[in-house]
């Protein structure tokens, strides 16, 4: 996990919630739509970046919610 943000991730035990770099996680959660709902309001809260990674561990998803460099136009 070399990207900054909150990781989706899964683990042994359901899904969990971890900062980037951290081998700790915020919190584990048995679905994926639990730890997606928790990661995405910590994300929002230091206007970071939101990463869903699938069964294979692969990023699926991505969100931001901080300071966008490509932010969309109207």
């Amino acid at each position: 996990m070399s990207k900054k943000g909150q990781h989706v991730v899964p683990d042994a035990r359901g899904w969990s919630v971890k900062k980037a770099g951290s081998s700790k996680a915020s919190g584990t959660y048995t679905t994926q739509t639990a730890a997606i709902e928790a990661a995405t309001k910590i994300a929002r809260t230091q206007r970071t970046e939101l990463y869903v990674h699938g069964k294979d561990g692969r990023i699926r998803e991505r969100n931001s919610y901080g300071k966008d460099p490509h932010p969309p136009k109207g």
